[in-house]
């Protein structure tokens, strides 16, 4: 049982290495390929756009947040007229 255990650790951690490594290597891949994709000047022209983008999202989700909020109010009010129905049929 001890030796199948050592061994099992032992395939474990030498497959988090690999997976570690690949990992880095794709990372360092993605750096380069970014690096040479974009120029700071091209950065420069996409960032406001990009910015742009992200402030529509967030202004969508403000909104969505909102309608959530007056659905839950509404949801809490029927909640609570049923309450008061049930309870004035059990009388």
């Amino acid at each position: 049982m001890r030796l199948f255990c050592k061994s099992v650790i032992k395939t474990i951690w030498e497959q988090r290495q690999r997976t570690d490594s690949l990992r880095q290597k794709y990372l360092i891949n993605i750096y380069r390929t970014s690096n040479s994709a974009i120029w700071p000047g091209e950065y420069k022209k996409l960032e406001p756009d990009c910015r742009k983008g992200v402030r529509a999202q967030l202004e969508r989700m403000k909104e969505l947040c909102k309608e959530r909020n007056i659905l839950y109010e509404k949801q809490n009010d029927l909640k609570g007229q049923k309450w008061k129905l049930e309870k004035s049929l059990e009388r």
